[in-house]
């Protein structure tokens, strides 16, 4: 299991390393509100990949304007194409994120990173 970790740009002088987390299928990352977070998923392999992100005290939330509750239980699910990137605003997915936040479905060869600022 691995943190995916975060890097913030704006607190260098200019270029900075970025060293994405190898996602081992059990991963987890830190969802901070107040701060803008971006979740870059890598996928260098010859096959598609689908990782959930998924907060252990999501169950269903009422958001205004829906007439209802949503079920965020299951998670939100992220397609990567074979040698893709796809990124993710988490602000965007709040509600999936409520308290210890899992990532699963990577494999060797998907890489993450969350970018701040």
């Amino acid at each position: 299991m691995a943190l995916i970790k975060s890097i913030a740009p704006f607190a260098t002088n200019g270029k900075f390393a970025v060293a994405p987390t190898v996602l081992t299928g059990a991963d987890t990352l830190v969802y901070s509100p107040g701060k803008l977070q971006t979740l870059y998923l890598s996928n260098s392999t010859a096959g598609s990949v689908t990782v959930v992100i998924d907060g252990d005290a999501g169950t269903t939330v009422a958001p205004p304007g829906q007439g209802g509750t949503i079920d965020v239980s299951g998670g939100y699910s992220i397609a990567i194409a074979a040698g893709t990137v796809q990124a993710v605003a988490l602000s965007t997915i709040r509600n999936f994120l409520q308290g210890t936040v899992n990532v699963t479905g990577g494999v060797a060869g998907v890489t993450a990173w969350i970018q701040e600022g």
